[in-house]
This record gives C-alpha cells, structure tokens and sequence, in this order.
C-alpha cells in the first residue's frame, strides 16, 4: 500500500506499528505471512475496499493497533494476528471469498475470521449491548475463545485511540460498551491489566473531570505508587525470611476506577479510602500449621505497622459462606498512607481465586456456574502455559449457551429462546396476545410459517390478525412452558364459551321442539354420540361439529326405550291388525289388497307397530304399502321399491295399502347420487345449498373422484317429498353437475 491512503501521521504509526508486530511475531509468522497480507491489502485499497469506521478510523491502521496490542499484552499465536489484519477483507461484499481465505491460510484462520465477521454485524442490529442475553449471543457467534480474546483487546485498541476524539456521545458510549460487556470478560479469563485499563478508560471518557480529580488528588504516576508498594514491602519480607516462614508476596495499586467504586459506596474522599496500596502474603504451609502461620505473619506486619482495629476481617476463624478463607488488616504504612494486607495460605488463596470464592463473585459480578466452569479453564491455561496458551485453547469449544437461541426484533431488542424455539414461541415470549393473534412472521426478510425453527442471530418480526384463534395443533409447535401453558389456557377458555354456546342452543331447540330435559338422558345421550364429557359435547354442538337434529334423535330413542311396557300396550302386532274387504280378497292394480280398510301412518298415530323399510327409504309423500313380515311388524315401502314385484308376487296375501296422514312428522333420511365434474369447490357449492334450505340437514356425505369424474353419496334429513324434488332441482343447478337422482 502506498501512504496516499493514510496521512502523514496515520503513515508513521502504520509503519512503527508493523515493525513492532514483525518483530513479536517473527518466531511464529510463516516466512512470506507479512508479504502476502501486505499485497492482499495493497489490492483491496485500490478497489476502494479498505475505508474508515465510524470513528473516522482507518481499518487498516486500527487492525495492526488491535495486532500490536494483541503482541504486547498476550501471547497470541500466528493464526490471531493473521485473522485481525485479514478480517477487513473479508466482509459480505468482498471479493476475497471464503473458499479463497481457506485455500491460501487454513481452517483454523477462516474460523476466526468468521467469528470476527459474525460477532461485528451484531453492532449492525442497533442491539442494547446492557442487554445480559447481548453478552451471550457474542459468546454463541464467537464459536472460538480467541475470537472473544481479540475483541476485547480490539476494544483496548480503540479505546487507546479515541482520546480527545470530537463526537463525545461515540466515545461516551464505547465507554459504556466497554464497561459493561468487555472489562467483565476479561476479568472473568483473568486478563486483569486489560479490564483495569478498560475500566480506568471508561470512567475518564465518561466522567473526565472525576477521573481528572482522583489522578491529582493520589498526585503521583503508576511508578512512584508501585514504588511505595515495593518500599512497604521490602522489611516485611525480612521479617517474614527471618521468622523461617515460606511465602510469595504480591503487591498492586489500586485502579483510578475501584477508587472511585469506593467514593460511590462508602461516600468518602480518596484520603479516607483505606484499601488504596494493597498487598498479599501467600504461605505455603501444611494445612495443620495454616492458622498459626497466618496469625504469625499478622503479628509480623502489625508490631512493623500500626493497625487499624476498626479494619480487621478475621476469615479464618468463621469462613464465608462461599468457602473464602483469609485475614484482612488495614495498617498505617510509611507517609502515613493506610495499606490494606491480605493474609492466607496457598491453598486459601487456590480456594479464593478459583474456587467457590472465584475473584468475580467474591467481588459480586453476576455468576452463571456454567460460564464460569468453562472460564476457569480457559483461564487456567492463559495463566500456567508457559509457552503458546493460544495453541491450547483453540480446540475449546465455544458451547456454553448451545442450548439456548437469541434473536431480535427490527427495532434491535435481544430475547433468549431455549434450543428448538419456534416462530410462534417467540411472538408469546413477546406478549400473550402477540402470540395469540400471530398468523406467521419475516424472518431475516423472508416470510415464515408459524412452526419455523429460531436460530441465533435471527431478526424476527410477527404478523398478526384480530380475527386470529389459538388451535390445538400449536401445542405440537411451542417447546416453551409459557407458550404452551397460554394456548391451554385460552383452548379452555374458547371451548367454555362454545359450550355455552351449546348449551343454550339444544335447550332452546328442546323448548321449540316441547321436550322436556332429562339429565340423565343427556348424559347417555353424550356417551352414546362418543364424548368423554359433557363439556366437550356441548362444545362441539357450539363450533357446528354436531347436528342438533341428530342430538334429538338419539335422546329421543332413549326415551323411547325408557317405559317398553307401557309402549307394548300401546302397540299393536301386524297380525292383530284386522281389515274387511266388502268384495272379499282381492288386490287392485299396484297388487294391494282391495278393500275399504286402509293403514294410516305418520305423526302421533298410535296403536301400529310398523317401521319404515331400510331397502328403500320411503318419506312422507311417497306412494307406499304396507307389508307384515315374520316378526308381526309392518314394514313400509315405495311402491316403485326395487323390491317391491318379488313382495307382491310371492306374498300377496301380506300387503296393506297404506297412504300417510295429513300431519308432517319429523325428518326422514332421502339418499342422493349426485354425478358431475370434479371441479374445484362443487362439494362446497352442494352443501352450502343444502345448508340455506329450511328443514332440510345433511345427515352424511361420501365423495369418490377418479379421471375427473365426480361422484357423491348424500343422506339427507327432509319433511317430504315435495322438500327433497325441490332440492333435487337446485343441486342440479350447480355448476358442474351433470345429474341427480334419489336411490331407489
């Protein structure tokens, strides 16, 4: 690349910055690493690809600050500094594909190149990085410890570069984001200097003037305090060697930004803060001289320095309920300055640091035992590697939140869904009548159903109807409890309300009809008919699942069945029926018997035992007669029955002429054939009309379609015959039909 990209300043970093990278990565760099990416960037900065970020930037400079940091802080191993000077080349729009990226450096650089790539279009989303679910999806796009490793230290890097930058509200912001998101993180993988910078940073860029104040009033630089440090340790160590003891001292100044943690709580000045030089003395000792070595040490350092009572914490004797163990005295060190001095064992100090007592609870930073299992590993490694702690954790797997999605909304707000979350889940997650008026949704710009399947990342918006009904079919959608839960909830409420809705219309139709209810009945009535409860059968007569007419019938058969005597007595038998014939025997034209005598049948005619012949299905209007057959019962039939001429030629002597009485009764079952073409919604067009005829009701319906010929089987319930021809004629008029006919 040629220095007309950059200004002059930006020139003289660029190659101050390169130099500082190839010599902390000439162990580990191929030996053309720097050359190649040096050509790769020279050609995307002459296509225009290399720009500036939103701090005004330039994305190749901040990379080499993010490599160099990177070098000087960590050890990072050749594929990190490889993938933070590739990763601007690699965007949606670049040329360099990932095919290409895989082929020339390896699977290891495209993976982190892609963890670098998908964790930098969260910021896209225009996501509340507050949000504790914004962490976690960082952690699940990362898929590599690394990649979360070079974000924080990219964060440093730009920290470092934004001071005195002229939009204050970018930089208030970053300070936030790095308060918040990335100074957590790398306490949590015990990368303590860099989240003690970030954290000084934020609050200098957030409140200036208090960070301005605390620096003047402690009056002195990171040397001269680590220099006082190092003065306040020197004779305790004497004391401790002389005494036999053996032990590791550690020393630290406290940060501008726990000094002003301090203010906030205690509500103090820097001078009353007493913890702002701190040391610890670890013994390594047998844990049945643990105790008494500690006590032995305390009284070392306070006959050296005067102690504050006020300020002594005695762990040892009564533990914290987290397992810490430990003996805290605050002393008046030289300059009259307080130093805070920790005092405890190795394996007290193992215990504090990474057990129970981990350093980011023992602090109350939120835990989750999880994460922070598979931190203290990570962590490990970073701190006992010796050499190349990246090579050992590049094979970690990055599957803390495996087991959990988190998706947003087009306005950018994050919800956490477990594994497997539907569409659906996600619109009850945001509101229960979200979730109960959602029709589908977009997802990522493409329209989904409701059973579609969330994964992280995924930006999710939900369409809705008013006229839109939870059914019993998205229970088998939702994996979550309070999806599943709402839609019980609201299925019992909707079947409640068409149960009702039942209810009312069988007893009023009972009212019309004048029967009277019998409980009892009715309950066998709902058995008979299928239903477990009654609840559910009058829910179904309430959705139009169930034909009041068929309801009446089957009660009214219970109720016939409930007094047989009394029935029986009002019976007569077929053989008890006597007619006389002026003439003698003889039978007219149709082969009836001549004669006077006729059999009325219909409604409220009592005293008959006769029944309506199955073979042909006579209705009120039908030409019919009447035949007594071998159980005594009179079996009324069509005079055009099919088996109608074997009846009259083999039994002549069994007819009765038989007409209907002028009274309608209730409705007989008529079945039709209907033949047509099998065109789109004729079945549709025949029922509707069916339904819009008054006391007319389909009882049943088969359909058969084969080589586009159309044929149906209708049992209806009509008055007479005069209802059915009338029928007839209408369905005829359906586009499609080609003829209708009544069995015979």
């Amino acid at each position: 690349m040629t220095d007309r990209y950059f200004t002059e300043d930006e020139a003289h970093d660029l190659r101050t910055l390169c130099r500082g990278i190839m010599r902390h990565a000439r162990d580990m760099a191929e030996p053309d690493d720097f050359r190649r990416i040096r050509s790769l960037m020279s050609e995307a900065a002459e296509r225009g690809a290399i720009g500036r970020d939103r701090f005004g930037f330039n994305t190749v400079l901040m990379r080499l600050r993010t490599a160099a940091a990177l070098c000087d802080t960590l050890g990072p191993d050749r594929n990190m500094i490889v993938a933070v000077l590739l990763a601007p080349l690699c965007g949606e729009k670049s040329e360099y594909t990932p095919a290409m990226l895989k082929e020339q450096w390896g699977d290891d650089v495209l993976k982190l190149v892609t963890g670098l790539t998908k964790v930098a279009t969260l910021y896209s989303r225009s996501a509340s990085v507050e949000s504790d679910n914004f962490r976690k999806l960082l952690l699940t796009f990362a898929e590599d410890i690394r990649v979360i490793i070079i974000m924080i230290v990219d964060r440093l890097a730009l920290m470092r570069a934004v001071n005195h930058h002229p939009n204050e509200k970018l930089v208030h912001d970053l300070a936030y984001e790095a308060n918040y998101l990335y100074a957590p993180l790398a306490h949590r993988l015990g990368l303590y200097a860099i989240k003690s910078e970030l954290e000084d940073m934020s609050l200098k860029y957030s409140n200036r003037e208090m960070y301005t104040r605390i620096a003047r009033e402690l009056n002195e630089t990171k040397v001269k305090r680590d220099a006082y440090i190092a003065e306040f340790i020197a004779p305790v160590k004497e004391k401790l060697e002389a005494e036999g003891l053996k032990f590791e001292i550690k020393g630290r100044t406290k940060s501008i930004y726990s000094i002003w943690n301090k203010m906030k709580k205690q509500h103090n000045s820097v001078e009353d803060i007493y913890d702002l030089f701190a040391i610890r003395i670890v013994l390594d000792v047998a844990p049945e001289r643990e105790k008494s070595e500690c006590w032995l040490a305390y009284s070392i350092v306070t006959d050296m320095y005067q102690p504050n009572p006020k300020r002594l914490k005695d762990w040892l004797s009564i533990p914290k309920t987290n397992g810490y163990e430990s003996l805290h005295i605050t002393v008046n060190g030289p300059q009259e300055r307080w130093v805070e001095v920790q005092i405890r064992s190795r394996r007290m100090d193992v215990i504090a640091e990474k057990g129970l007592a981990a350093h980011w609870k023992y602090k109350g930073i939120k835990s989750e035992s999880s994460l922070d299992a598979w931190m203290n590993n990570v962590r490990d490694i970073l701190e006992a590697a010796e050499t190349g702690p990246m090579e050992l954790i590049k094979n970690f797997k990055m599957d803390v939140y495996s087991r959990e999605v988190f998706v947003f909304t087009p306005k950018g707000d994050l919800y956490k869904l477990p594994q497997g979350a539907s569409l659906l889940d996600f619109a009850f997650n945001i509101h229960t009548r979200v979730g109960s008026q959602c029709t589908g949704g977009r997802v990522n710009g493409k329209n989904r159903k409701l059973n579609y399947r969330l994964c992280s990342g995924d930006t999710v918006e939900v369409f809705t109807s008013p006229s839109q009904e939870p059914s019993r079919d998205w229970l088998s959608i939702v994996v979550t409890s309070k999806a599943r839960n709402k839609i019980r909830a609201m299925l019992k409420e909707n079947e409640s309300r068409s149960a009702d809705l039942g209810k009312e219309l069988m007893q009023r139709r009972f009212k019309n009809r004048k029967i009277e209810v019998d409980e009892g009945i009715v309950s066998r009535t709902v058995a008979k008919m299928g239903f477990k409860t009654i609840t559910e059968f009058y829910s179904a007569l309430g959705n139009g699942d169930l034909e009041i007419n068929d309801i009446i019938d089957t009660y009214l058969s219970f109720i016939e069945k409930k007094n047989p005597a009394e029935e029986a007595a009002e019976r007569v038998s077929a053989s008890e029926f006597m007619f006389q014939s002026p003439q003698g025997d003889s039978s007219d034209e149709s082969g009836d018997h001549s004669g006077s005598d006729v059999l009325v049948i219909g409604n409220d005619i009592k005293g008959i035992n006769y029944r309506l012949a199955k073979c042909c299905n006579p209705i009120y209007g039908d030409d019919v007669f009447g035949f007594v057959s071998a159980e005594g019962v009179i079996k009324i039939h069509r005079t055009d029955c099919p088996n109608a001429a074997n009846i009259r030629e083999k039994y002549p002597y069994r007819l009765i002429r038989t007409r209907w009485s002028g009274k309608l009764g209730a409705q007989f079952a008529a079945t039709l054939r209907v033949v047509g073409k099998d065109d789109i919604g004729i079945v549709t067009n025949i029922t509707s009309i069916i339904n819009k005829e008054k006391n007319v009701s389909l009882r049943s319906i088969s359909i058969d379609s084969n080589d586009g010929l159309f044929q149906g089987v209708l049992v209806v319930g009509v008055n007479d015959t005069s209802a059915l021809n009338q029928l007839i004629k209408k369905i005829k008029t359906v586009k499609g039909v080609k003829d209708v006919q009544r069995n015979k």
